[in-house]
């Protein structure tokens, strides 16, 4: 009997374990120094300069004003440095939250967009606390691959109406490329120099911190890695610098960002309830038009911080439950500061990365110097280029397209091509919620094709007694899908190569599960093949696999290794081994295969008792069908 002390150091001990779990900045905290601290504030900084232009330029692509961005990039900041278990994820607005976000909200109001991001925390919330981060897991990377290049071609297509300075409305990637198409000669000349412009810069920085450099030359590599990491920031200012220059002379060229809302976001409960239209909206009717949306972007969001999360983990395990339980609460807050959705983004948690950040301290920085921007430049935010924005996004996203991957794929596996070239096509013509749920359900049908299609060899074995049997190796679990195909495949094959005469051995060794179903259809099929003289029989079943045949009082003979298989058949057709008769041993014709049983029972010889009742199971010991039941299923 354990003592109190010891039952109270258990409880203290599991205690902690959960403590550290859920609140990941207790275990980190203690451990701060002043060193860690350095790392912090440089990686927060530099975070920080990355994600202004960013959140203006996603507020514009989610069809929002530019404020709504950085309302959206601070309060995941604060949340993450408390639940956060990875330190070099930043949470904000990105790219494709903010394309599935304006989806929603065009031709609606902002009030939808609160709303979808106060929903998909709670979406987010109860898919933590039931613990279904594991549906994630239905989403294969061909899905993902084929996802994430198609929302990234439809941003990157979005954007060449800012990059022209082209004014139109659109719906769709069809719609949209046609417009830009079609408006090409209306581009205004300053904004397409600028935009493009701006995209070769913004390309050639993005190579300079990967240019070779004399190891002796460290400063310069540091600076040059700055300049790379700081590109956006420093397009960015310049282009502003530029078009506020030109507007004090004279009329900037430019189309600019215009006026964005100045000081901080108020603390307020997100619209359940909005006007537009000139009618009022109810909460229902507003969950009805935001859709499928609503459990989609949840996903969606999870999945991306989940690989951002691997992708920095070191090897480590990722607890899902735990990302789950941080954006939830990072978007139900935000939702207060009237944020749009977020997630984590790859291109900054890169950033916080090769900035050496230490721990989840960093992501402080980042968010005072976003409080910081709203608090004292949004007048300059002003000037901003819209052509320059677009750039940035342009940028961003286009190496988020995977053709890459396309190659691996045919080499190993072609079919996965498929789910993403299915997924890829139907995110661009229908759209992106049908693109991605059509490449589940693909995916899952490609998952269950081998169930219903197994492989399946057949050939004719002679043991060392000189019987000859027909084997049939099933390469996949018995489920109802495949039965039919199964009894099919069986009937001919003992027809053609059995000559209605053989016996045949079905080779359960792969056969990893059985269902009721199947069990009755290979009773039916045992049935049809004893009616004709060719018994059946099952070899080296596991024992999951004899239980479902002996529960489902199936009459099929089952024996569980290469011995028992010999005596059965002898037993089955009445015939006298070969060696007795001649008084001596029979060179074997074909070698038998070397079987295991996989059920570890081998105590005592099978019984095999063919019985008249079809109810009956053929499968006996000394002791009763139930025990031997009993012990099948506490193996």
């Amino acid at each position: 009997m354990s003592s109190p002390s010891k039952k109270r150091y258990r409880k203290q001990t599991w205690c902690t374990r959960l403590l550290h779990k859920r609140l990941p900045i207790v275990k980190w905290l203690p451990e701060y120094n002043s060193e860690k601290a350095l790392a912090d504030f440089i990686a927060g900084v530099t975070v920080g300069l990355t994600v202004i232009p960013q959140a203006l330029a996603y507020a514009t692509l989610a069809g929002l004003p530019p404020q709504y961005g950085l309302y959206s990039s601070f309060m995941g900041c604060f949340v993450y440095l408390v639940l956060g278990s990875c330190k070099d994820i930043t949470l904000g607005p990105t790219a494709l939250l903010a394309l599935m976000t304006y989806e929603q909200i065009q031709g609606r109001n902002f009030d939808y967009a609160v709303l979808l991001c106060f929903l998909t925390g709670i979406v987010q919330l109860l898919m933590g606390i039931l613990h279904l981060g594991v549906l994630i897991d239905f989403i294969s990377v061909p899905v993902t691959v084929g996802f994430t290049s198609a929302t990234s071609v439809i941003i990157a297509v979005s954007q060449l109406k800012g990059l022209l300075g082209l004014q139109f409305k659109s719906k769709g990637f069809i719609d949209t490329l046609k417009k830009v198409f079609i408006n090409i000669p209306n581009a205004r000349p300053a904004d397409s120099a600028l935009g493009i412009s701006c995209i070769i810069i913004l390309l050639l920085m993005r190579k300079m911190k990967d240019m070779n450099i004399s190891p002796n030359k460290k400063s310069l590599k540091k600076t040059l890695w700055l300049l790379s990491t700081s590109r956006n920031a420093i397009i960015v200012l310049v282009c502003s610098l530029m078009a506020f220059t030109w507007d004090s002379h004279s009329v900037s060229p430019f189309k600019l960002t215009g006026t964005v809302k100045e000081g901080l976001p108020t603390w307020s409960i997100p619209a359940f309830s909005t006007e537009y239209g000139g009618r009022n909206v109810t909460f229902i009717e507003m969950c009805s038009e935001l859709g499928s949306s609503i459990v989609l972007v949840p996903i969606i969001g999870v999945l991306g911080n989940v690989a951002i999360a691997k992708a920095f983990a070191s090897g480590e395990s990722v607890d899902a439950t735990q990302e789950l339980l941080t954006l939830s609460f990072s978007n139900i807050l935000g939702s207060f500061v009237s944020a749009m959705p977020i997630t984590g983004s790859f291109s900054r948690s890169a950033v916080n990365h090769a900035s050496g950040v230490a721990t989840q301290f960093g992501s402080i920085y980042t968010g005072v110097l976003v409080l910081l921007a709203l608090s004292l430049l949004t007048p300059y935010f002003y000037y901003i280029p819209k052509a320059s924005l677009a750039a940035v996004v342009i940028c961003a996203v286009v190496f988020m397209i995977e053709y890459e991957v396309v190659k691996p794929m045919w080499r190993s596996r072609r079919a996965d091509l498929v789910p993403a070239f299915a997924t890829f096509v139907l995110c661009l013509v229908v759209g992106v919620e049908l693109g991605i749920v059509a490449g589940v359900l693909l995916n899952v049908l490609l998952l269950l094709y081998p169930s219903a299609r197994p492989t399946m060899e057949a050939e004719i074995v002679t043991n060392a007694a000189g019987f000859s049997y027909l084997l049939i190796t099933v390469g996949n679990s018995l489920y109802f899908p495949g039965v039919e195909y199964i009894r099919q495949y069986v009937s001919r094959a003992a027809k053609k190569q059995g000559g209605c005469s053989m016996p045949v051995v079905i080779d359960c060794r792969f056969v990893l599960g059985a269902d009721f179903t199947a069990a009755k259809g290979i009773c039916a099929l045992s049935n049809s093949l004893s009616s004709r003289g060719q018994p059946l029989v099952l070899l080296s079943p596991r024992s999951s696999v004899a239980s479902v045949f002996i529960g489902a009082g199936s009459n099929v003979v089952v024996v569980m290794d290469a011995a028992e298989l010999d005596a059965t058949l002898q037993n089955l057709t009445g015939r006298i081994p070969l060696s007795d008769l001649n008084g001596d041993e029979k060179k074997q014709i074909t070698p038998p295969p070397s079987y295991k049983s996989l059920s570890q029972i081998d105590e005592e010889a099978v019984e095999v008792v063919i019985t008249e009742d079809k109810n009956t199971p053929l499968l006996t010991r000394s002791k009763s069908v139930k025990s031997l039941s009993n012990e099948i299923n506490d193996t």
